[in-house]
């Protein structure tokens, strides 16, 4: 009950109210740290003592503010004894949650991420893949069964998440889990934006992320080879299923289109670009961003194909797609029956597109980037760097314009 503590109000001539009046604020002093708050008044400058923190005058108005002050000053010191009758400890944090029924409110970590999840899941179709959700129910189980093997609790107050907390995170993730690297900093990053929604709705006020690093390892992505596409167009399986997934996976080896966005397809995407020739005008899922292709001759040639295709026309959809499941499924019997000794998925045909059909043949990084709908070049990048059979023709060039430089010039050896 010593601990002294100062109290001076003030009017804050920054913050005037539309009728010229400016709002008075207390300003409460206590061990060198101090806290504000408004007394709910205001009043004209002219009639504000600065020097005696008080109204002037003995007008109704100056009795009536003054008083309500003094009322106010008699709060805190209720307030402060209050805490002494709780036996907690006086600072300026206590005092004011005290004095201005600031609770203690406790934010769950895992109510939060599950808000998260359910607000995705309401957006899936619009700004999310059912993918996105999936990934982050994931990266939600990971987070709940790691505070049970490490605390022996269901859940974590996100005040008690710190530096420790995300190292200790991935490396149950590393080493119970048997995640590789990527997967594990794939499920610390999403549990990275559920922080960074606390840190702005100002639930936490350290970055718990703040000195943590992390780096993904670049992968080699399977791609088919020019051979490779030819005997898959030319093979016939005699099998009407294995067809027809054959020909949508070669549309999107020579489209970069993704699974979603071949199966969003209708006929109203197709138009006549700046060339007068037929293009494909869509907007990725993944990313939202626009791709705009022209059309190879076997891309019309597959849409020809399918026109009438009665599954077409009853969906409304370009080509008659089948699951993303049973294509990769088919996928796996076809690469077996053309002897391509690869994991085929049908996302290899976006990466043989980037690669095999347009880098490899000299078109530039920015138009293959501004097709597949990246919205980063770096990302396109990554695929330039897999390609030494494009190196290997480079540099083939540099050598041809290079081969007689070394007959132009009389080399003297050292020291001669």
């Amino acid at each position: 009950m010593n601990t002294p503590i100062f109290v001076l109000f003030y009017i804050k001539k920054t913050k005037p109210c539309n009728d010229g009046t400016c709002p008075i604020y207390a300003r409460v002093t206590i061990l060198s740290k101090r806290f504000e708050f408004s007394a709910n008044k205001s009043i004209l400058p002219e009639r504000w003592s600065q020097e005696g923190a008080k109204a002037k005058g003995t007008s109704e108005e100056a009795r009536s503010t003054n008083s309500h002050l003094e009322h106010l000053k008699s709060k805190i010191n209720d307030a402060q004894k209050n805490l002494f009758q709780k036996g907690i400890l006086l600072n300026s944090e206590t005092l004011k949650k005290e004095l201005l029924g600031v609770s203690d409110r406790k934010f769950m970590l895992v109510p939060i991420f599950e808000e998260h999840n359910r607000k995705i899941k309401e957006l899936i179709g619009t700004e999310y893949a059912a993918g996105t959700l999936e990934r982050y129910e994931t990266s939600l189980r990971h987070v709940k069964n790691f505070i049970l093997w490490k605390f022996k609790i269901s859940d974590i107050n996100i005040e008690k998440i710190d530096y420790a907390f995300i190292t200790e995170f991935e490396f149950y993730l590393r080493t119970v889990r048997k995640c590789n690297n990527n997967s594990a900093v794939k499920y610390v990053k999403n549990f990275h934006k559920i922080i960074n929604q606390c840190i702005d709705n100002e639930w936490l006020t350290k970055n718990p992320f703040a000195r943590y690093k992390s780096k993904v390892n670049e992968v080699i992505r399977e791609y088919l080879s020019e051979d490779e596409i030819h005997t898959m167009i030319n093979k016939d399986f005699g099998i009407n299923r294995l067809a027809l997934v054959r020909d949508i996976f070669i549309f999107s080896c020579f489209t970069g289109l993704a699974y979603v966005d071949v199966k969003n397809l209708t006929k109203a995407n197709i138009s006549m670009g700046i060339d007068g020739d037929k293009w494909i005008f869509t907007t990725r899922q993944k990313t939202d961003t626009a791709s705009k292709i022209p059309l190879l001759p076997i891309v019309q040639e597959i849409i020809s194909h399918y026109e009438n295709h009665p599954q077409a026309g009853v969906n409304n959809v370009l080509l008659p797609i089948l699951s993303n499941q049973k294509m990769n499924a088919y996928l796996k019997e076809i690469a077996a029956v053309c002897g391509i000794n690869k994991e085929l998925t049908f996302h290899i045909a976006r990466h043989t597109f980037a690669t095999t059909v347009t880098l490899s043949n000299g078109v530039p990084l920015e138009t293959v980037s501004k097709m597949l709908g990246h919205t980063n070049l770096k990302t396109t990048q990554h695929y330039a760097k897999i390609l030494d059979s494009k190196v290997s023709d480079d540099m083939m060039a540099l050598k041809n314009k290079f081969k007689n430089l070394s007959t132009e010039k009389k080399w003297t050896k050292s020291g001669s």
